[in-house]
């Protein structure tokens, strides 16, 4: 533990039980679960591979100092204080992401802006030099965080939302984040052990992280790059080996993944995605009516699906629902179903009982994971075998 380090993780609401489970699979120490974060130890090493694996996590930050600080001048003061030359060089570029907690301090933007001000004036009074802000590709990402009193500043390991895996180059109209795409399969207990269908698909990328956790692939294999690859300490040698071992323990899948839309121009882009994420071996998207079809094999079934919701497509929310009610009960006997809705009123028109609800945020938007469970036979006759 003689290297290890504080390490935060953020997530979304509802999936920190879920991300701490993955860090201590992956052999995170330490691991504390707080509101939508979860802090554990670490080294570089498990840094890069926490970055690398990770399914549902947003954010990998490294901690470097906190202190209570009461205005703006002592954050200023406090700022001062830091050796940036251990982390950023004259000629690096930066950027600040600010979020604030705090009756003291209210505006985000200006706490960047305070911070911002003292590291260049730090710059410029050791060196008559000073870096540049470059929000789009900076070489430092760094984090202030003020919960009332306390500002903790962290390196932003990862840049970029760790949703953003690298395989999704099209879309469709809301299509679901990548994190909270894995983060619904695993809240509902997914593994890989039976089929699997995502029966409205939209871009595919449910059906996509339903083999990458099926296969054990890292969620963000096919991402371009990580902020820490720009980091002074940045190690290529020690990320390819974690990189090398992390794929050594991808696993076989013997059973089907199927992701379907009945719209053909949804299918064309799923496609697109799926071969992106190089899984064409693993996921098949094909076009279809979900109410026009019945389970195809014998044997459990895994459903997970984004309905629509949004008043923006133009469906009738009763009807719709109905529908999906009636093709689970009729055509898929021996199925887990699972999916996500942000219209709360519409699951009364479902017309079967939920198994579970599990509160979720899809964006801003409160939501529900709901699961139905539909027996090969009748219910009565599961409990009597």
């Amino acid at each position: 533990m003689s290297n290890s380090f504080k390490m935060v993780a953020k997530t979304l609401f509802g999936f920190e039980e879920v991300l701490a489970r993955e860090l201590r699979k992956l052999g995170a120490q330490k691991v504390e679960i707080g509101n939508r974060v979860v802090s554990f130890y670490g080294d570089t090493g498990f840094m890069y591979k926490a970055n690398l694996c990770c399914r549902t996590a947003i954010k990998i930050l490294k901690p470097i100092t906190s202190r209570r600080i009461k205005n703006e001048q002592g954050l200023y003061d406090f700022i001062q204080t830091i050796e940036w030359k251990e982390y950023l060089s004259i000629d690096d570029t930066f950027s600040i992401h600010a979020t604030v907690n705090s009756t003291l301090f209210t505006h985000s933007q200006f706490i960047a802006l305070k911070t911002k001000d003292a590291i260049v004036d730090k710059f410029r009074k050791e060196t008559g030099k000073r870096p540049n802000v470059d929000i789009e590709h900076p070489d430092l990402s760094i984090d202030v965080h003020i919960q009332q009193d306390v500002c903790t500043v962290s390196l932003d390991s990862s840049g970029g939302s760790l949703h953003h895996r690298g395989y999704r180059t099209a879309t469709n109209i809301a299509p679901i984040n990548e994190v909270l795409a894995a983060g619904l399969l695993l809240l509902s207990g997914w593994d890989g052990q039976c089929d699997f269908l995502d029966p409205m698909c939209g871009s595919g990328t449910m059906a996509i992280e339903a083999a990458m956790i099926a296969c054990n692939i890292p969620a963000n294999l096919n991402r371009k790059e990580f902020a820490f690859e720009k980091w002074l300490d940045w190690d290529m040698d020690l990320f390819e080996k974690i990189e090398e071992s992390c794929l050594n323990k991808t696993r076989d899948f013997h059973h089907s993944i199927i992701g379907m839309d009945k719209a053909p121009s949804a299918v064309r882009k799923a496609n697109v995605n799926v071969e992106n994420a190089n899984l064409t071996d693993f996921v098949k998207i094909r076009e279809g009516d979900f109410f026009e079809t019945t389970k195809e094999k014998e044997g459990q079934l895994h459903i997970v699906f984004n309905p629509p919701y949004d008043e923006r497509l133009e469906i009738n929310i009763e009807e719709f629902y109905s529908q999906i009610g009636d093709t689970l009960k009729q055509n898929y006997p021996g199925t887990n179903a699972w999916f996500i809705t942000g219209n709360l009123e519409a699951l009364k028109y479902v017309g079967l009982r939920p198994s579970r609800k599990i509160k979720v945020f899809n964006g801003k938007l409160e939501a529900r994971l709901v699961k139905y469970e539909m027996y090969a036979g009748s219910k009565k006759a599961k409990y009597q075998k």
